[in-house]
């Protein structure tokens, strides 16, 4: 598994990266088949903001911490992303148990519009066709509040986003 580090506003010293490298490892335990993953520090305003990134076989999973430590943020973002690895395992397992294909793939490419000044961060997403709850665990996995997917049964973009606690909505676009 590669591992990327990016550093903003701080410097990680060797023994904290060294941990961080042996524990991120350890997540191929629990799924075999993550490609990369990316540790970005962020020190501002006195606290450190940890974000860990996975890319598991073209499936983001994400998961984000704020602490007064990089170490202790680094550690409750990495168990958030256990707990989303564990989710996908599952989902995966209960989909192969109905007997439906397992061939779903994400990706997100981030890039930034400084030509734009009302945008600050433009992502250009790979549509796949899926059901509405694929897209609602897609959604889970990366930890945002909305997801743009192809809908399987009309061909149409479609979002589905968190409305509640355990709510969620449907966008279908109307011609």
């Amino acid at each position: 598994m590669d591992i990327r580090f990016v550093q903003r506003g701080c410097e990680i010293d060797e023994k904290l990266r060294d941990y961080m490298e042996k524990k991120i490892s350890k997540l191929e335990k629990f799924f075999r088949r993550i490609l990369n993953c990316q540790i970005v520090v962020t020190h501002h305003k006195g606290s450190f903001n940890v974000e860990t990134t996975a890319n598991a076989n073209g499936v983001i999973l994400r998961a984000e911490e704020d602490a007064l430590e990089p170490r202790k943020a680094f550690d409750q973002s990495l168990k958030n992303l256990e707990r989303r690895i564990k989710k996908y395992n599952s989902y995966l397992k209960d989909r192969a148990q109905l007997g439906a294909e397992e061939d779903f793939s994400f990706s997100v490419d981030d890039d930034l519009d400084t030509n734009a000044p009302a945008i600050d961060k433009v992502k250009k997403v790979e549509v796949h066709p899926m059901e509405a709850a694929e897209a609602v665990m897609q959604m889970e996995l990366v930890g945002h509040a909305f997801f743009v997917f192809q809908n399987a049964a009309s061909g149409e973009i479609n979002v589905v986003y968190k409305r509640g606690e355990n709510s969620y909505g449907l966008i279908e676009p109307v011609r």
